[in-house]
């Protein structure tokens, strides 16, 4: 793997210019306007769209960490059918940053653990499932505590998405953590954690080079360079 050693111009604006009734070049403006009307609406409902009606729903097989469901259900557009969803509490991602030396370029928190799922060791960020009803920020300081022994003075969410929504129902929760301070940890007893620092820029190439093959992972780090560089060429 990567080494992982620590070590404006202000845009000018015009003011409007007022323009007589029933110029051309109001009439053109107007013209100009309607298609972008017309467009805005269209694109609304799609954001308020009705959920589909349940007709029956029966547990199949429960778990430890999720249950599976069969589903019978009408869609949004009308269709009547049947699906078999995971139905799951929902995780959080901890991507946990030591900006100590240098913000541009933080040390990340990454452990490595095998995933029998995947049938290899992959490398991660620290996460974990919430329980029932838990509340997801401090679901996520449990889980970096339990994993790693870090406890962080500051936490912001990054990011929420579903990881593969066509049959699981899992929401993940990313929150930034910083301010670390070092502790032990304490992994459950199936938990056999590779605990690393790595250089955000080594992790970003580690993706590059497929080393890394977890989502959670990819989604956070990438979208965090992300938010750092725009931060820059503001």
């Amino acid at each position: 793997m990567p080494s992982t050693s620590k070590a404006k111009a202000t845009p000018k604006t015009t003011q409007p210019v007022a323009l007589k009734t029933g110029s051309k070049k109001t009439v053109a403006k107007k013209q100009a306007a309607k298609p972008r009307a017309k467009a805005a609406k269209k694109v609304v409902p799609a954001l308020n769209e009705q959920t589909a009606k349940l007709i029956s729903s029966e547990v199949v097989w429960e778990g430890k960490l999720f249950r599976i469901l069969h589903d019978k259900l009408i869609e949004p557009g009308g269709h009547t059918n049947e699906r078999d969803i995971i139905r799951h509490n929902g995780s959080v991602v901890i991507l946990a940053l030591d900006t100590s030396k240098s913000k541009k370029n933080p040390w990340i928190v990454m452990e490595r653990q095998y995933r029998h799922a995947a049938n290899q060791f992959l490398w991660e960020l620290p996460a974990g499932k919430l329980e029932a009803g838990e509340d997801a920020l401090e679901g996520a300081k449990r889980e970096l505590a339990e994993e790693t022994g870090y406890v962080a003075k500051k936490w912001k969410p990054l990011v929420e998405y579903y990881a593969s929504p066509g049959f699981l129902g899992e929401s993940m929760k990313v929150f930034l953590a910083e301010g670390l301070v070092a502790g032990d940890a304490h992994p459950e007893e199936d938990e056999k954690i590779e605990l690393r620092l790595v250089r955000m820029d080594d992790v970003l190439k580690m993706i590059d080079k497929g080393m890394i093959l977890d989502g959670k992972t990819m989604t956070s780090v990438m979208l965090y360079a992300r938010y750092l560089d725009r931060k820059r060429k503001k």
